[in-house]
């Protein structure tokens, strides 16, 4: 199915490339705002299809900007060196630092331990663990993590669970539990997940303001929480269908996955002290910014504790250190390939007056309830996202929404939010998101299941975005609903 899909948008990209440039021009539109949304339509095609692979679509601004004259060669390459894209390089040598001294497995273990052992607070425990890792490292890094250790635990617990009518419900509800808990986590940081970082630069790129990590994390940050609990409330209340399970061995399953691990190596509380320092430093830098450090950012930081690993020695006789480049080579490189497309087609969207021109096509929406509209733009991204790569939504959606804004005079960052967050939250389908995909693929979850529920925890991310978005987002940042004022956020 995926190759047939393949087949047909390797063919119709290009098709509907050329047909777009051969069009007349639109009135009020400039010429490179035509050769734009050519490309944008292109990458948007192959990007559906993944006729080529995803991180080669986001390429195509290096060739096709500077021959249809939107923007030269060097212009256009600036995008793939955005400072924002360093923060996600540093945030992802960090977290293969960690999972190469095996800390992550540490942190989830010792937080199902504290959180409890009956099967409510076991799927409690695993869903704070992933989306509290999920905040810092990859989604898919954590959930392949989580779902070893759950699928270990539920091997131990077999034999407990032989005659239970509730042992499939349970592996179940624990799959599922991960997966929605790392994409939810995983809106919570500026660099918890692409979309995210997508948004920032965009928003700098567009509006030359900078949303920094506690600008970002105040506003995210309860509503990851809210829709955590609401999530685990859902799977162990509703989805369960009351079926309850005696666990009688649950702590020692738990304690024997620790002794496992040993006691805390050196290399993991090294590993430790520089992951929490760089946290605490993002949040200090969002809060109190001395006037001597103003051109520090967050990139600045990321990579500083990043090179930090290269440099503590853990056998300095051997020039071993906490981070190898054998390690560091095997963070997703494509992911930061596609973020600097996502950067390059909205600069390209600036540039030739595109947004301006979407913008003042879109007027005919004025009037129209600013709650409605941030409901249907969620709507629509959260089932967009259930067949499309969350960042290859977000990069083409991203200046639109900032269009559509204009056009109905409200401020362009509650529709740009409402939009990213919600290309976080698709939660029906295997090929929505690589946790989905793991979970389903741990055979725990069949697809019936994974659309059974996700379909109402999709639309309960509807509320909770849209809630949020209309009503603490202004207190926050300072844009009321049906103001088209700049937030005061930092520059």
């Amino acid at each position: 199915m995926l190759e047939q899909r393949s087949v047909i948008g390797l063919f119709l990209g290009p098709l509907l490339f050329l047909l777009i440039l051969l069009l007349p021009l639109p009135d009020g539109m400039a010429p490179a705002g035509l050769r734009v949304a050519a490309v944008t339509v292109l990458m948007a095609v192959w990007w559906v299809t993944e006729a080529i692979p995803i991180p080669a679509t986001a390429l195509l601004p290096i060739v096709l900007f500077p021959l249809l004259g939107v923007l030269s060669g060097s212009d256009v390459t600036r995008a793939y060196g955005n400072h924002l894209i360093y923060l996600f390089l540093g945030g992802f040598l960090i977290a293969v630092t960690m999972e190469r001294w095996n800390l992550h497995h540490r942190i989830a273990l010792h937080t199902i331990r504290i959180v409890g052992y009956t099967p409510e607070r076991i799927v409690l425990g695993f869903m704070l663990a992933t989306a509290f890792l999920s905040m810092w490292i990859s989604n898919t890094a954590t959930t392949m993590m989580m779902v070893t250790i759950a699928i270990a635990v539920l091997k131990e617990m077999e034999r407990e669970l032989e005659h239970a009518p509730g042992q499939l419900w349970f592996g179940t509800i624990l799959m599922l539990g991960i997966c929605y808990a790392a994409s939810i986590g995983g809106v919570a940081t500026l660099i918890g997940t692409p979309p995210n970082v997508i948004f920032a630069g965009v928003v700098e790129k567009t509006y030359g303001i900078s949303i920094s990590f506690t600008d970002w994390m105040g506003f995210a940050l309860p509503l990851s929480l809210v829709m955590l609990a609401i999530a685990w409330l859902y799977l162990t209340r509703i989805l369960s269908r009351g079926i309850q399970i005696q666990l009688p061995e649950g702590r020692e399953l738990v304690h024997r996955q620790i002794e496992r691990l040993g006691p805390m190596s050196r290399q993991e509380k090294q590993v430790a002290a520089v992951f929490v320092t760089v946290a605490l430093l993002w949040i200090l830098r969002g809060l109190y910014q001395p006037a001597g450090l103003a051109m520090v950012k967050d990139s600045t930081i990321a990579i500083a504790g990043a090179l930090l690993m290269f440099l503590i020695p853990v056998n300095l006789a051997k020039r071993e250190f906490l981070l190898d480049w054998e390690t560091a080579v095997t963070i997703p490189w494509d992911i930061i390939i596609l973020f600097g497309g996502g950067f390059a087609l909205a600069r390209g969207f600036s540039e030739s007056g595109l947004t301006l021109w979407l913008a003042e096509q879109l007027t005919v929406l004025q009037g129209i309830d600013t709650v409605l509209v941030i409901a249907a733009v969620v709507l629509l991204v959260i089932f967009l996202t259930e067949v499309t790569s969350n960042t290859a939504t977000a990069s083409l959606l991203l200046p639109v929404m900032g269009a559509l804004a204009t056009a109905i005079d409200v401020s362009p960052f509650g529709l740009m939010v409402a939009a990213v967050i919600a290309a976080s939250f698709a939660f029906m389908l295997p090929v929505a998101t690589p946790p989905n995909a793991i979970v389903f693929s741990s055979r725990y979850v069949t697809i019936r299941q994974m659309v059974g529920a996700g379909v109402w925890l999709n639309l309960i991310g509807v509320v909770i975005i849209t809630g949020f978005v209309y009503l603490l987002l202004p207190l926050l940042w300072g844009v009321f609903p049906g103001s088209s004022g700049v937030l005061p956020v930092t520059h």
